[in-house]
C-alpha cells in the first residue's frame, strides 16, 4: 500500500539516485518537486517526462514536477531531500539556506565524506545550519541510506533503506513517505554508522572490482568483503557508531550489493583498473560521479586521525593516488604480518 496523505516534497539533485527517489515518492501519492542545477536538463526532463540521461525509458509519475528554479522548488515545502554528490553537499546547503523556514525538515541520500575536511555530512549540515538554529529555527535532520541501485528503485523493484536521525519522529515520517508494498523503510538513530557505511562501501567496491578485474575469483571477493567490513566497523566504533549498524542494511547490505553487481560505478571503475586501464579515462567513460575515488582519500585521512588500521582502504588509496599498481597493492595486503582475525 502506498501513502494516502499527500504533501509536497522537494528533491534536490536530478542524477540517477535523486530521480529514482523522486519517482518513488511521487508513486507514493506525494507531490514532488525535483530540482536540477542544469536548466537545460530540467527543461528536457519536464518535456520528455523521463530522465533520458540517467534512467532512459522510465516514465515519470504524474505527481513529479521538474524545475531549475530553486526558490520555486522550495516554496511552501517543509520536507527537503538532498541527493547531490558529496562534493556539492555544503554548497547546496548554503544555497537553500535563505529559503528554509522553522518547519523545514532536511534529509539527504548523499553518500560520502566532505572533500578535504573528512567530515561526515551531518557535521557539515550542523555547521551550515547553526546560524539558523541560533535564530530560533528548529531544523530536523535525517540521513537515508541502504543497498539500493537507482535503476531498480526507479523500475519499482523491491528494496529497503534505513532512515537515521536523532529525531525519531522525523525518521518515522520519512519512512512513511518512502515505504510501500515493495519498498521497505526502517528507522534508526545511528547517524554516524549509517553515513560511514554508505561512504566506505564505495571505496571497498573499487577494491572488489580491482580483484575481479585481475581475475582473482569468488574466494578473494568474499574474503575482501569480510575483512573490509571489519575495518569499516573499527573506524565507525572509534567515531561513536554502534557496531551492529555495520551488519545491517547500510553496512553489510550496501557493501555486498556494491561489491558484487556491475550496476555499481565504483565496482566498474575497479574492474577497469584491475585490467590496467587509466583512472581518468575510466571515469570519463562512466560519465557520472564515482564517489569512491574522492571518498578513499577522505577515509584514509580520517582513519589516520582516529589511529585506525584500514589496510584495504589504504591500498585502494595507493592505487588511486600514489601510482601504485594493483599487483603491488595486492602483494602489500598478502605480505602483512599474520594476526588474529578479530
Amino acid at each position: 500500500m502506498s501513502n494516502n496523505t499527500s504533501q509536497t516534497i522537494a528533491v534536490l539533485g536530478a542524477g540517477s539516485w535523486g530521480t529514482a527517489l523522486a519517482m518513488l515518492l511521487a508513486r507514493n501519492n506525494q507531490a514532488v518537486n525535483l530540482w536540477s542545477h542544469n536548466a537545460e536538463h530540467a527543461a528536457l526532463m519536464q518535456q520528455s517526462r523521463e530522465n533520458s540521461r540517467y534512467l532512459a525509458g522510465l516514465t515519470f509519475p504524474e505527481k513529479l514536477t521538474i524545475s531549475a528554479d530553486l526558490e520555486a522548488t522550495l516554496k511552501n515545502v517543509s520536507n527537503i531531500l538532498i541527493v547531490v554528490p558529496s562534493h556539492a553537499f555544503r554548497d547546496t546547503l548554503k544555497t537553500i539556506k535563505p529559503f528554509l523556514t522553522e518547519s523545514s525538515r532536511i534529509a539527504w541520500a548523499t553518500k560520502g565524506l566532505e572533500t578535504d575536511s573528512n567530515k561526515l555530512l551531518h557535521q557539515v549540515a550542523l555547521e551550515e545550519l547553526a546560524e539558523l538554529v541560533e535564530f530560533g529555527h528548529k531544523i530536523s535532520l535525517a540521513v537515508i541510506s541502504g543497498p539500493t541501485f537507482a535503476q531498480e528503485v526507479a523500475q519499482g523493484l523491491p528494496g529497503a533503506v534505513t532512515i537515521a536521525s536523532s529525531d525519531q519522529s522525523l525518521a518515522l515520517e520519512w519512512a512513511n513517505l518512502l515505504h510501500n508494498d515493495h519498498f521497505r523503510a526502517y528507522t534508526g538513530d545511528d547517524v554516524v554508522g549509517v553515513e560511514l557505511g554508505g561512504a566506505c562501501k564505495n571505496v571497498i567496491a573499487i577494491a572488489a572490482g580491482i580483484a575481479d578485474g585481475m581475475g582473482f575469483g569468488a574466494n578473494a571477493r568474499a574474503a575482501l568483503i569480510a575483512r573490509a567490513l571489519a575495518e569499516i566497523t573499527r573506524l565507525g566504533v572509534s567515531l561513536g557508531a554502534n557496531a551492529e549498524t555495520f551488519t545491517g542494511l547500510t553496512g553489510l547490505g550496501d557493501l555486498v550489493l556494491t561489491c558484487t553487481d556491475d550496476q555499481s560505478r565504483n565496482r566498474r571503475t575497479g574492474i577497469a583498473l584491475g585490467q590496467g586501464k587509466n583512472l581518468q579515462a575510466v571515469i570519463k567513460e562512466i560519465g557520472q560521479v564515482v564517489e569512491g575515488v574522492a571518498t578513499a582519500k577522505e577515509v584514509v585521512a580520517l582513519a589516520k586521525k582516529q589511529n585506525i588500521d584500514m589496510p584495504i582502504t589504504e591500498q585502494v588509496y595507493n592505487v588511486l593516488y600514489n601510482h601504485c599498481s594493483p599487483e603491488n597493492a595486492v602483494n602489500a595486503l598478502f605480505n602483512r604480518t599474520i594476526k588474529n582475525e578479530n
